[in-house]
């Protein structure tokens, strides 16, 4: 498995360059598969990855065995969550997979993960010899992970904590990583409580399962002028699940009804449920091209954030249903936020 990747230059536009990318993938097919054919990697390396680099230059690319396929073809945003839209597209403008490649724009798990041996730093990193302290804190939907290897004592930290970080990868996929994962280390010495790697799914699997129906949190804090202030969001809340939403509508809605803390209540409460009823309706129609991920109330106001594939028609409908709004001049503001920075105190 080869990893390449990233260079600090300006970035291109991704559309245009998703498209020059697979132009150039459609007339190039044969020269690769030859490569392919005959073992040739680092010219392979060599021609792929200016193509790459044309997308993004921070994207993170590498060859790797294919599911079906004979090998694939990763691009992938390596866990930035500003370019996870980017790697996605990216794939779903791919074409076809066939019997020679696919395409995924994330790191997959790897079924023989424990047979893998790889070079690093001059000594051999096998998998079916790294062990992992795990700690599921209480109340959060992720696992903490201590990875340890014999090697470890030999590597420098960053050294070993980007096997690790790679070696978790393979283990779950680089999306679940992503979604179950919390504080990850790797220490030059076996955690006292260490099982062998190969449990990891396992202990994921379990904690997953406790958040397959759709769950609500409900949170309360301070506004900057210490105003009361409720929050209702998704739990999980994690960009991951929506990859392709990089579109933030937050929708705001003055209420005339509060009580003295300044939060809704009577008919402006009532108002408001409906509101929110409508604008779920309309995004369940939308072939789950946009999701409600949160919503507060302070100060007279209720914003709610909706987060969408720029190309659905959701920040259309969010206009069309404001007009309704009898309680004050209501707004929706849209922006991109790949990273979801409007919600980030919310993300898990």
């Amino acid at each position: 498995m080869r990893l390449f990747g990233r260079r600090d230059e300006p970035a291109p536009d991704p559309a245009g360059g998703i498209t020059e990318f697979w132009a150039w993938w459609a007339q190039a097919r044969p020269d690769l598969d030859a490569m392919v054919a005959a073992g040739e990697a680092e010219r392979l390396a060599e021609w792929i990855g200016p193509a790459v680099l044309v997308v993004h230059p921070s994207l993170v690319w590498e060859i790797a065995p294919g599911l079906a396929a004979g090998q694939a073809l990763v691009v992938t945003s390596a866990g930035d969550p500003e370019l996870r839209p980017v790697a996605h597209r990216w794939a779903a403008a791919a074409p076809p997979a066939d019997a020679s490649w696919e395409f995924h724009p994330s790191r997959k798990a790897n079924p023989h993960a424990m047979d893998l041996t790889l070079d690093v730093g001059g000594y051999e990193f096998a998998l079916d010899k790294l062990v992992l302290g795990l700690r599921v804190p209480h109340g959060r939907p992720r696992v903490d992970v201590v990875a340890h290897h014999p090697i470890f004592t030999l590597l420098d930290d960053e050294t070993r904590t980007e096997a690790a970080l790679l070696a978790l990868d393979w283990l779950l996929g680089e999306d679940d990583v992503a979604r179950w994962v919390g504080d990850i280390s790797a220490a030059a010495y076996q955690p006292i409580d260490a099982v062998p790697a190969v449990h990891l799914p396992g202990v994921v699997a379990d904690l997953a399962s406790g958040y397959r129906d759709e769950q609500w949190a409900l949170l309360e804090g301070e506004t900057p002028s210490g105003a009361r202030l409720i929050a209702t969001a998704r739990y999980p809340l994690r960009p991951v699940d929506h990859p392709l939403f990089d579109q933030h509508i937050a929708i705001t809605l003055p209420y005339a009804h509060r009580d003295a803390e300044g939060l809704p209540e009577g008919s402006s409460l009532e108002a408001l449920r409906d509101f929110e009823e409508r604008l779920a309706g309309r995004i369940s129609r939308m072939d789950g091209r946009a999701v409600l991920a949160a919503h507060m109330s302070a100060d007279g106001q209720r914003v709610l954030h909706v987060y969408a594939d720029p190309v659905s028609e959701a920040a259309a409908h969010a206009k069309e249903l404001v007009v309704s709004w009898e309680e004050g001049r209501p707004r929706v503001d849209v922006a991109a936020d790949p990273g979801w920075i409007a919600v980030s105190p919310f993300l898990t």
